[in-house]
């Protein structure tokens, strides 16, 4: 079994994240050999449990009295992850993840549609037996609907050419800063901080969820797919206009209609096109900057935490992860 090669450098959280990635093996092991299957490729595919380190590193600021209750939250919180990436790929039609085809591209629809509400049901599972506290699970229910209101969110706002800028930071505060928010405030919370830690850790959480996906969405028009691993252009080819795009067009809206009126039905030579002009037109630095300010106010954040191995952890981590360039 392995992870992925960033947490070598964290010996104490890589052995934490091998225990929980042997959870989410064993609880994802059903009759099905075609689900079973699946989930073993996906969960061997290099995914960098982001999610359940930040977890783990907020709840061992604090006092950890159950290190086996500690590895199922954080696998739930990955569990949960991963049903939503898996459906994500059958609405977008997406053929990769991970530089492998994805679940719904080799096993079809109807296994990737039942695999990823599988793992909602493991989710659960896992967190009821993780804990006693209605509190605790009336959060993880709260983020969870958080979450799908944020998907829901994006479908509504496909080939919405009039997008701005608010609604994108709405529907990405759902989409992924959710679930980076709730990592970070329930390791606090499972540790027992105090209430202006936990929600210290909230924002924290909240800063590193938008710096991400901005960052992912500039990489959408960077990166190789070799070097992304998963498509590039394909927000823009499935009708979801990121903040790269939303800043070029301000003032040049005439010059993107062409394209993003083809929809669906845009060219290899029309993607790279829309490409140049949000060079062109500063999408690209622009979103860069914005993502540097989240950054700023995450790291700015950790600095405030307790002093200990965690926080410089923290404080590393996010700096690497917020810098990243596939």
């Amino acid at each position: 079994m392995a992870i992925h090669p960033l947490w070598e450098l964290y010996p104490d959280i890589q052995k934490d994240l091998l225990e929980t990635k042997k959870v989410m093996e064993k609880s994802v092991k059903i009759r099905n050999k075609a689900i079973t299957e699946a989930l073993h490729l996906f969960f061997e595919a290099g995914g960098k449990l982001l999610r359940p380190a930040y977890f783990l590193l907020f709840a061992q600021i604090g006092k950890i009295e159950s290190p086996k209750k500690m590895h199922r939250m954080a696998a739930s919180l990955e569990i949960l992850h991963v049903a939503t990436l898996i459906h994500d790929d059958i609405i977008d039609d997406s053929p990769m993840r991970r530089s492998l085809p994805s679940i719904q591209a080799t096993f079809g629809q109807d296994i990737a549609v039942y695999t990823g509400d599988f793992l909602f049901t493991v989710y659960f599972h896992l967190l009821a037996t993780s804990t006693k506290s209605f509190h605790t699970i009336e959060m993880n229910a709260y983020s969870m609907r958080r979450v799908l209101v944020g998907e829901l969110d994006q479908m509504n706002l496909r080939y919405n050419t009039q997008i701005t800028m608010k609604q994108y930071f709405q529907h990405i505060k759902g989409k992924t800063a959710q679930l980076f928010e709730f990592a970070c405030f329930e390791g606090a919370y499972f540790g027992g901080l105090s209430k202006r830690q936990q929600l210290l850790a909230k924002r924290i959480g909240y800063n590193i969820g938008m710096a991400f996906q901005i960052i992912d969405d500039i990489l959408d028009y960077q990166a190789t797919e070799e070097s992304f691993q998963k498509p590039v252009f394909e927000d823009l080819k499935n009708g979801y206009y990121t903040l790269p795009l939303i800043l070029a067009m301000e003032g040049h809206h005439d010059e993107f209609a062409p394209l993003l009126n083809k929809k669906d039905a845009l060219t290899d030579d029309d993607l790279r096109y829309a490409q140049s002009l949000i060079l062109e037109y500063g999408g690209i630095s622009r979103a860069e900057d914005i993502a540097k300010m989240f950054t700023t106010r995450a790291l700015s954040g950790i600095e405030k935490l307790p002093d200990s191995p965690q926080q410089k952890t923290l404080y590393q981590i996010t700096e690497t992860l917020l810098s990243r360039r596939n």
